[in-house]
């Protein structure tokens, strides 16, 4: 109940068993216990709890139910103009987003939270023989001029949470843990007697950053109001997809552009150019969400590759079309791409994402270009290909690889560039850096928040489904902050690993495939120029420079019009890198180039930044 721009479940107060400490701990649980109601917890039913809800600069009345024995949750409700359900059914949690798309959690790391919150809602600490978790022995803190006793405490298969009690009042007023990138602190107050407990009527929850503020202020409480069992189920998916030919099969040409891939859709019968991005949502551009007449709303927070985050709303569109497929009333994250036109190349007017994974079984074929679409009830694997069992962290699949024979979870990401790139908690933890002589850390990409950093490497064997790959050239991530410094994953493989393949997934069962393509076996060549470049009309921005384009005196900012003689509007961005991949290293190139409006002339001799290909 906690993983995306809208938490709405209440988490009232909630205790631990098993102390390892028994005397502070102990003393500190039994007087929170008395202060909360004291045995009446022992036969308290279901909870039932009605408030509004403020997030996002969104507002909107929402309903929870809670069963206190089981640790049950759910809750359903509005904001703004957007519906928006979440729970736990006792195994797993699960989630309705505003566009009507269900997932549950099966992520290891999601599957843990949930375990955790569950226990909270459970109030754990009262029942140690239901609920065991380990605790640390009770810490006296001051903060803002108050003194609480912290527990930190580890509910089994759980992740570990901060327990905050007030020295004055005994109450439990915050609860920390860790979740993804974040910390999130849940603050609560206005405690009120409802039928003999008290309970918190409101709830402040904050993870660093305005846009994620959380604020739920209760206006009704019921105890031992029935609450059936169907209400802590998941829902069913709304019908709002469909396709307009009696074989359920769309089929769009692709456009494979720096290994990203790019659809021709239609928003409200417009045209649109979409990136297709397996670790995104739908989503556009201020500028086509105002080309397109669209009214957006709410400010929340975004996250992609790059350092910085940005500012997300929300529209509704009446259809999403690509080709014979059809999506009614799609909400659209509207969110500034930055460059990302220049980055590609190629105009970018937003990306389809987790709702068009969600709704059709998919099929890419790189070496085709062309996306099929499927009813999930007629999707066929590719023939003979390899199938890989994923589960979904915030609706990324994941699924299992190894690394030199390391275990490793991975992420499967269309809308990356890199081949694989290895998250800093992994790397640190392998000493990878080290074990692949990792070049100097550059600029490797370019995403939502800006530029992506990384130290290139000539990586061993990567296995994913029984597939050996020798070879690869990875991107070592060796920062404290971005997409690539969570924990929780230890690998992202995007395009330049997939387009060796027929991908295909089908979410319905959780399942991803892979098929080999004429390129699987191509030796991976990587950039010998050692800068980052723009499209800037008929010439080519330097946005970053390393290696050779360094010791050749390329600064940044400056504009070059032609390579080796050639200029440079005659070939894509996209052709460029790939040429500068793929030219041998001591190639000397001439680069004619404007610096402050003064055209210039320098010589580029390419060299290695990783070893080549043996």
């Amino acid at each position: 109940m906690s993983r995306s721009w809208s938490n709405w479940a209440l988490v009232a107060i909630c205790m631990v068993a098993m102390p390892l400490h028994a005397t502070d701990t102990a003393a500190v649980l039994a007087r929170a216990r008395a202060a909360s109601g004291g045995d009446r917890w022992n036969t308290v039913g279901g909870i039932e709890m009605r408030g509004r809800l403020e997030a996002s600069g969104l507002a909107g009345e929402v309903v929870e139910w809670q069963d206190p024995r089981t640790g049950r949750w759910a809750s359903r409700g509005r904001l703004g103009q957007l519906q928006r359900a979440e729970g736990y059914d006792g195994s797993s949690s699960w989630q309705r987003d505003p566009g009507g798309e269900v997932s549950r959690t099966t992520g290891a790391s999601e599957q843990a939270h949930a375990r955790t919150e569950a226990w909270l809602v459970a109030r754990g600490y009262w029942f140690p023989t239901r609920w065991p978790a380990q605790l640390g022995a009770a810490e006296s803190r001051s903060e803002d001029g108050r003194r609480y006793e912290v527990i930190r405490a580890t509910p089994r298969d759980g992740v570990a949470v901060e327990l905050w009690f007030d020295q004055a009042s005994g109450l439990l007023v915050r609860t920390r843990m860790r979740q993804g990138l974040d910390r999130r602190t849940t603050r609560y107050a206005d405690w009120r007697t409802v039928d003999g407990v008290r309970l918190p009527f409101r709830r402040v929850e904050d993870r660093g950053d305005p846009r994620t503020v959380q604020r739920l202020t209760l206006h009704e409480v019921a105890i031992h109001r029935p609450v059936r069992d169907a209400l802590y189920a998941a829902p069913a998916m709304d019908d709002s997809v469909r396709i307009d030919n009696a074989r359920g099969v769309a089929t769009v040409p692709l456009q494979v552009i720096n290994n990203h891939l790019f659809v021709d859709a239609r928003i409200n019968g417009q045209p649109v150019h979409l990136l297709v991005d397996t670790g995104g949502f739908n989503l556009l551009t201020p500028a086509a969400a105002r080309r397109l007449g669209l009214a957006t709303e709410g400010r929340m927070r975004g996250r992609g590759a790059g350092q910085k985050q940005t500012d997300v709303a929300l529209a509704r569109a009446g259809t999403l079309r690509l080709g014979d497929a059809l999506m009614e009333k799609p909400v659209l994250y509207v969110i500034d791409l930055g460059r990302l036109d220049q980055v590609e190349g190629t105009r970018v007017d937003g990306l389809v994402g987790y709702e068009l994974f969600r709704r059709f079984g998919v099929t890419i074929d790189y070496a085709a270009h062309t996306l099929t679409l499927v009813r999930p009830d007629r999707f066929q694997p590719p023939a003979g290909a390899a199938m890989l069992p994923f589960t979904l962290d915030e609706r990324i699949p994941l699924v299992h690889g190894t690394l030199d024979g390391v275990p490793m979870r991975v992420s499967i990401d269309t809308g990356s560039r890199s081949t694989v790139t290895l998250h800093a908690p992994f790397a640190r933890r392998h000493d990878l850096v080290a074990r692949y002589h990792a070049a100097a850390e550059a600029v490797v990409g370019w995403g939502v928040g800006g530029a992506s950093y990384g130290r290139p490497a000539r990586l061993g064997r990567l296995d994913l489904g029984g597939i050996p790959l020798g070879g690869l050239v990875g991107d070592i991530y060796v920062r404290d902050s971005g997409a690539f410094a969570d924990p929780d994953i230890d690998a992202n493989v995007g395009g330049g690993l997939l387009r060796r393949f027929t991908v295909a997934f089908d979410y319905a069962h959780s399942r991803m495939y892979l098929k080999p393509n004429a390129d699987a076996r191509r030796p991976d060549d990587y950039d010998r120029c050692g800068c980052w470049l723009l499209a800037d009309g008929d010439r080519l921005e330097v946005a970053a420079v390393t290696g050779a384009a360094a010791a050749a005196g390329l600064a940044l900012g400056d504009r070059i019009t032609a390579i080796g003689d050639e200029p440079v509007g005659r070939r894509s961005l996209d052709a460029w890198r790939q040429r500068l991949r793929e030219l041998p290293a001591g190639t000397r190139l001439r680069v004619d180039y404007l610096r402050g409006g003064r055209a210039e002339t320098l010589e580029l001799v390419l060299a290695d930044r990783v070893p080549p290909p043996r």
